[in-house]
């Protein structure tokens, strides 16, 4: 495994809840994060970092986010995306780019496709009752 590992989304809000030096970093769009809904950490007097990713960016433009972020090298970081996918090579990314401690939400903000092939019916963020809010 090139990342720390993957965590399903009730061990990192655990975490999250755990460690103040626990940093969850979204890396879904502006429009997943307006339409979908963003996870509320509010709660843990915390806030989501938003670093919008796709894998066309490289591991310098992400690592160049994070430091903007004011994300220091030695935090743990929680990377989600809608099902667990972009987040992996997030993680993979960050972790070349020096941030030992990249983990993966191994089911997202929105879980798995359900025999539906809709989300958010079997697994994900969402689907496990954490908090987050919608604009």
């Amino acid at each position: 495994m090139s990342y720390a590992g993957n965590v399903p989304p009730t061990e990192a809000f655990q975490l999250l809840s755990d460690d103040p030096a626990t940093v969850l970093v979204d890396v879904r769009t502006p429009a997943e994060w307006s339409y979908v809904g963003l996870p509320d950490l509010t709660g843990l007097g915390k806030q989501v970092v938003t670093a919008s990713w796709h894998p066309h960016l490289t591991g310098d433009e992400l690592k160049q986010a994070l430091t903007v972020a004011g994300i220091d090298p030695d935090d743990r970081l929680l990377f989600l995306c809608r099902s667990g996918q972009r987040s992996q090579s997030a993680a993979t990314l960050a972790t070349q780019a020096g941030f030992g401690q990249a983990y993966n939400v191994s089911e997202g903000f929105e879980g798995h496709l359900d025999a539906k092939g809709q989300r958010g019916h079997t697994s994900g963020w969402k689907f496990d009752g954490l908090p987050w809010r919608q604009s």
